[in-house]
């Protein structure tokens, strides 16, 4: 395949499109955005059935204004009502990033890399966007940086799937245990926001069942989301910040009380959780689901002891039973009556 035949990927065209318009004062038509900006102009025949480049432009147009993007339109005075004459523009002034703000050469780079490592994960609609406006800007990137691309992505499979019903307002439906249940409860929700605290991540969201808001930890989630085809307008609100600051309370309002081995693991990890020190060398830290905590302060071993409350005592005891038991070298066999 020649580099001319060759496919354009969707993020260059989209990148291409945005720079047309912003560079347009009046605004391109859409005859003038198919037949010369990059992406569009290979495939369009000038006279011919442009059907499916024109559907493509609606669709490129749509993903820019869920990115955030101003694209703004422009009727024609005399034939207001003709879509064809209408022209498509890009306001600078809404756009742009704040006057005077400009990156260097590696500062561009380092952002560029940042944005590539969603580029397969699940927050590639905001690293779209946060590289449209960085690669807009005058300076780029100082070299050729496609062998350093990283990839991070987000270990639970539930993510992927939540953060789509949440950008379509869909209701979700999942499996969910709690600590002590025997088994998972099917759980009707309206996903409302995604927040990672204490290192896991969290869904905050209308518990349909319930009629109530609710939090679920996502490794709690068992088997494959089903994302329904009910749509809800979600409640008004900043959904994430409340979801933080309801952790942020639980965690206030649940403390427990640890000794800590100086200069540990364990000590380095929970030093940015602890709320106070006592001079006997005791800390107290908030805690938002004990189970989980137990999970954690039994991977410590004796670098951590619970002092309070006891029943986070019992659950720390006995993950270190468990986990002795299973590592215990099996009994030697007894020899028969008839061996000797």
């Amino acid at each position: 395949m020649t580099s001319a035949s060759r496919p354009v990927s969707a993020e260059r065209r989209l990148f291409s499109l945005v720079l047309a318009l912003l560079a347009s004062r009046e605004g391109l038509d859409k005859a003038e955005i198919l037949s010369t900006v990059y992406g569009y102009a290979e495939r369009y025949s000038p006279g011919g059935d442009n059907t499916s480049l024109d559907r493509q432009f609606e669709r490129d147009k749509d993903d820019l204004r869920e990115l955030g993007i101003p694209i703004e339109t422009v009727d024609s005075p005399d034939a207001v009502e003709d879509n064809k004459r209408t022209r498509y523009r890009i306001s600078k002034a809404r756009y742009e990033v704040p006057a005077g703000l400009r990156f260097t050469p590696a500062e561009s780079a380092l952002l560029e890399l940042a944005g590539h490592a969603w580029r397969e994960g699940v927050l590639s609609e905001e690293s779209r966007r946060a590289l449209m406006k960085v690669r807009s800007l005058e300076s780029g990137p100082a070299a050729d940086i496609t062998s350093y691309m990283p990839q991070l992505r987000v270990g639970h499979p539930a993510f992927e799937p939540l953060e789509r019903a949440i950008r379509a307002h869909r209701v979700v439906e999942f499996d969910y245990r709690r600590p002590g249940q025997a088994e998972a409860l099917r759980r009707r929700v309206l996903p409302l926001a995604l927040v990672q605290f204490e290192g896991r991540w969290h869904l905050y969201g209308r518990d349909l069942h319930r009629d109530a808001q609710r939090t679920f930890l996502l490794s709690r989630i068992g088997g494959a989301v089903r994302v329904t085809r009910t749509e809800l307008a979600p409640p008004p609100g900043d959904h994430a910040a409340a979801a933080l600051a309801g952790l942020q309370r639980l965690e206030a309002a649940s403390t427990v009380v640890l000794r800590v081995q100086e200069g540990s693991e364990a000590a380095f990890r929970l030093a940015s959780r602890v709320q106070s020190a006592a001079q006997d060398g005791t800390v107290r830290i908030g805690c938002v689901d004990e189970a989980i905590l137990a999970d954690e302060l039994a991977s410590y071993g004796p670098e951590v002891r619970v002092i309070e409350p006891e029943s986070l005592r019992v659950a720390v005891r006995e993950r270190l039973s468990l986990a002795l038991a299973r590592h215990a070298p099996a009994p030697p066999a007894q020899a028969g009556d008839g061996d000797g």
